[in-house]
C-alpha cells in the first residue's frame, strides 16, 4: 500500500444457490434474525458457515416489477 495505512469503508456480500423466482442465476444471503446478524459479524467461519443458505420458500417476496418510475424527480 503506497499510501501508508488507510481507514476505507468497505462491504461485501454472499451469495448462495438461487431461488428461481427471485433470481435465477444466484441470490444473496439475507441474515433476517438479530441472532445470525451477530454470528456472521463475529464468529468464526467454522460457525457462521451455516447462514449461507437460500431462505425457506414464503420468506421473500417480490412487491414490484418492471422498470422504476420515480415522479418526484
Amino acid at each position: 500500500m503506497k499510501e501508508g495505512e488507510v481507514t476505507t469503508d468497505l462491504y461485501g456480500f454472499l451469495t448462495t444457490e438461487p431461488v428461481a423466482s427471485v433470481h435465477p442465476k444466484a441470490m444473496p444471503v439475507i441474515l433476517i434474525e438479530p441472532e445470525e446478524l451477530a454470528l456472521w459479524m463475529s464468529a468464526p467461519w467454522d460457525d457462521a458457515k451455516f447462514l449461507q443458505r437460500p431462505l425457506e420458500n414464503g420468506r421473500l417476496f417480490v412487491i414490484v416489477r418492471g422498470a422504476k418510475s420515480d415522479q418526484s424527480i
